[in-house]
């Protein structure tokens, strides 16, 4: 319970750190919209990992009805994720997100049609997608890696590259 409540404060220090309109993490844990879809699903998933599926997916619901953001509980979030302006987000059951990651609003971590094991995204540590986004597909998206904002990513990105365009092209690298 003690790590529950020590990676929450990890999280809201993050978006703090990462966010310039943010005033101070007492802020963020009180009005910020991607810190609170983080507390949901914490608990989501928990619940879904001791296979309590309709309540975690209850669970996920009432985040989704306060936030804007719809993650499922199956989905595996790393520490200090940032979502910035999180409406419209959303994040499939078999997306796997790295630690230190970024979402701006309104973007897709998504399936391509009805697999049944792994069918969304995985995002490796330090990425950084755009508003908008689509992330489709049982991908992944290389460490460091960004995608541009609008960009429509349907095969795997290399660590450290820059993707933007539909379909997803490179056009640099990330360092």
């Amino acid at each position: 319970m003690i790590n529950f409540f020590k990676e929450l404060y990890h999280d809201a220090k993050n978006i703090k750190l990462k966010d310039p309109a943010a005033r101070s993490v007492f802020e963020v844990i009180l009005l910020y919209p991607g810190f609170h879809i983080l507390i949901y699903h914490k608990i989501a998933h928990y619940l879904y990992i001791k296979k309590r599926y309709v309540l975690a997916r209850m669970i996920s619901q009432i985040g989704r009805f306060f936030t804007g953001i719809e993650i499922h509980p199956g989905a595996k979030i790393g520490k200090r994720l940032f979502i910035d302006h999180g409406m419209g987000i959303v994040i499939g059951e078999t997306a796997e997100i790295g630690d230190d990651c970024t979402l701006y609003h309104q973007v897709t971590l998504g399936g391509t049609g009805k697999d049944v094991i792994k069918r969304h995204p995985t995002l490796e540590n330090n990425v950084t997608i755009g508003c908008g986004a689509k992330v489709l597909g049982a991908i992944t998206i290389g460490e460091n890696a960004k995608v541009g904002a609008g960009a429509v990513v349907l095969k795997d990105v290399s660590c450290n590259a820059t993707v933007v365009g539909i379909p997803a092209k490179k056009v640099g690298d990330s360092k």
